[in-house]
């Protein structure tokens, strides 16, 4: 093997170099699969604190920004701060409940001051996770993981009908998710080589273009806020509220549980070994205080994306610096608008044919650490209960179970699958005997 074969090939390794120009297609083909769902939880809670589209627009571009440097120091670690993983950030849904709510009853002022604080909470907590973390046995993680994989299911076939549009599930948004799903396959077919790491990256090109011809995207809006903008530190003054604070840090000890979810089964997947307590403190460390800073811009939490989880479970591409071109893309749109505009123009449709596949590897991941756990009868109880439990619990047509407990915990556990499973299998895991499997003796 020559010297550019073994450069190439890096990109199945953690560390190593490799050429930049073919770093970023794989770096690119990260951030485009995440870009739209990073944005659409902050449209969602600026828009019900009564934010107005310009002052939205303004925390978009912060987002972006603020996702980029935090997966940077997920990538090189700044102190303790940091994994050390190929994990990318972004703004997550797991808060847009609760964090609707503070904005409705409080302002979108004590929206901000909650995720501050919360933010240093759960970084804290990362930073100390050697006292607690074998709380967090290998089946709980395992059953959390799996539990992802079902919470994403939803988002995909949203994304895969148009997203949250009025035109939903028409035929237009079917025919272009399956025309990038059936791209998508035919490449990861066909293609050769390392290439065929690319099959997401082929299907966005191939269903941005044809949407392009559908007439499904505005390219008037890439350039109709300048060539170049600094993010806005401050944009709003932090309130402090008790009970929105607590709620919040409630909400950041189930996001830290899908962190810990989400680097176990990229490490599983994509590194083939046992995460290491560093790696899972360094993580939370960074979810927490990269999340306190995107308060001071204005912005909510920024977390681990399942998402990208899914596409190195597929791809094994796990290439630290590779992974940084695509930060450094992410960074780039935040300082230059039409980059942003570009990307956030990408329809949901084509989003959706790309990754309705790539989370149900999160399912098999989880799947395949349950598998590694055993299957004895302990852990088969903890995993099969916290997952009916949690999913038969939280689906749509049966939330109305949680309608006697008070309004902060339905904001947090109703609809949440991954928090019930965490709760679920936490509890089993510490009250279950640790001999249910002592076989019997023959008479």
């Amino acid at each position: 093997m020559n010297q550019k074969e073994a450069s190439v090939n890096n990109i199945y390794q953690l560390d190593g170099r490799v050429p930049v120009a073919k770093a970023v297609p794989f770096g690119l083909q990260h951030i485009l699969a995440m870009f739209v769902s990073n944005l659409a939880p902050l449209s969602i809670i600026a828009a019900v604190g009564g934010l107005a589209q310009n002052e939205i627009a303004i925390l978009l571009q912060n987002a972006m920004f603020v996702a980029g440097i935090a997966t940077l120091i997920q990538l090189y670690p700044l102190w303790k701060v940091g994994s050390r993983l190929p994990i990318v950030m972004g703004v997550s849904f797991t808060f847009v409940t609760v964090l609707s709510t503070v904005a409705v009853n409080y302002g979108y002022p004590a929206v901000i001051g909650a995720v501050l604080i919360g933010g240093i909470f759960e970084g804290t907590l990362g930073l100390l996770a050697k006292y607690w973390r074998r709380i967090i046995a290998p089946i709980v993680a395992a059953s959390v993981v799996t539990a992802i994989g079902f919470s994403l299911f939803t988002v995909g076939a949203r994304s895969f009908g148009g997203g949250y549009v009025d035109d939903f599930g028409s035929a237009e948004n079917l025919l272009l998710g399956t025309i990038t799903l059936a791209v998508c396959l035919i490449w990861n077919c066909l293609a050769k080589g390392y290439l065929k790491q690319l099959s997401v990256l082929a299907g966005l090109v191939v269903g941005y273009i044809v949407a392009i011809f559908m007439g499904k995207v505005d390219l008037s809006v890439i350039f109709a806020d300048g060539l170049i903008s600094l993010p806005h530190l401050l944009p709003y003054k932090p309130e402090f509220h008790p009970g929105a604070i607590l709620s919040v840090c409630i909400i950041y000890l189930v996001s830290a549980a899908e962190t810990i979810g989400d680097t176990t089964a990229m490490v599983a997947s994509g590194l083939n070994r046992d995460i290491t307590d560093r790696e899972i403190s360094g993580s939370l460390a960074c979810d927490g205080y990269s999340s306190a800073v995107s308060s001071l811009f204005g912005c909510p939490p920024v977390t681990s994306f399942s998402q990208n989880v899914g596409l190195i479970a597929m791809t094994k591409v796990v290439n630290r610096f590779t992974i940084m071109t695509g930060a450094a893309c992410m960074i780039l749109a935040g300082l230059l608008p039409p980059v942003g505009n570009f990307f956030a123009s990408l329809p949901e449709s084509v989003l959706g044919g790309c990754t309705i596949m790539m989370f149900g590897t999160i399912l098999t991941s989880g799947m395949q650490m349950v598998a590694k756990c055993g299957f004895n009868q302990r852990n088969i109880t903890i995993a099969a209960l916290s997952l009916s439990v949690g999913i038969g619990f939280t689906t749509a047509s049966e939330i109305g179970l949680w309608h006697i407990f008070p309004e902060m915990i339905q904001s947090v556990f109703a609809a949440n699958v991954v928090a019930v499973v965490f709760v679920t299998s936490i509890v089993l895991n510490l009250v279950l005997p640790k001999n249910m499997d002592i076989e019997r003796v023959e008479e």
